[in-house]
């Protein structure tokens, strides 16, 4: 599975002015890589992860996810696709409190389609993968803050997602669990062999990448 944008431009209006978020951006991400994209703020990075998850459509270009042109799909469709296709893995776990870690994906699973015996088992895999095997039955105000973005990341990949989308997942860690969370996505990146695209601020993560594009006023470069 691969994730194309190709000559993607997003412009949004301000007023009686236009600003061009992104200009002419081509980028390829194929199964089994983990790319990060650095730059300043208000540069255009969050909103190609926004694009790349279907959250938004380009005002000019094509983003295609193994050669099928997502931008031409029904809104029914992308709907689906957001939910089967793309795990999104955000600044803060965004984990609801009142369900534990094991229900936590659960409930992703529910959304999809009626929870098996086999998602059971496959969700308390993903979740001892990550170190989390003695967590299932705990609530969020019982885990780590390193702890909880695990269970972000095992609810990202919970559905067998082909792309995986992380915007500043380390943004609330301190420098330990920081390393400690981005050497987890690339694991489960690598051994599940998923596109992935995580956007930083920390340079201090790149070296777990194997690409680092830079992102300045709408404009993508490959820095690494």
């Amino acid at each position: 599975m691969s994730l194309v944008l190709k000559n993607v431009n997003k412009s949004f209006k301000e007023g009686d002015s236009t600003v061009n978020a992104l200009k002419n951006v081509s980028l390829t991400v194929n199964a089994g890589d983990f790319i990060a994209i650095i730059g300043p703020s208000g540069s255009g990075k969050s909103t190609l992860l926004s694009i790349a998850g279907a959250l938004l459509q380009p005002t000019s270009g094509e983003v295609l996810v193994n050669g099928t042109d997502i931008g031409k799909m029904k809104e029914k469709d992308l709907s689906s696709f957001r939910l089967t296709d793309v795990g999104f893995i955000l600044q803060t776990s965004n984990l609801i409190p009142y369900l534990t870690v094991l229900d936590q994906l659960l409930l992703v699973r529910k959304m999809k389609s009626k929870v098996t015996e086999k998602d059971k088992e496959f969700a308390k895999s993903l979740l001892t993968s990550l170190g989390l095997g003695e967590k299932l039955n705990k609530f969020p105000n019982e885990l780590s803050g390193g702890e909880r973005q695990r269970v972000a990341i095992a609810r990202a990949f919970v559905n067998d997602s082909h792309i995986i989308l992380a915007d500043e997942p380390t943004a609330s860690l301190d420098s330990n669990r920081a390393f400690e969370v981005v050497k987890q996505i690339r694991k489960e990146v690598k051994g599940r062999n998923k596109a992935a695209v995580m956007v930083t601020h920390d340079e201090r993560m790149l070296e777990f990448c194997d690409k680092v594009y830079r992102m300045e006023d709408g404009v993508l470069t490959l820095q690494k």
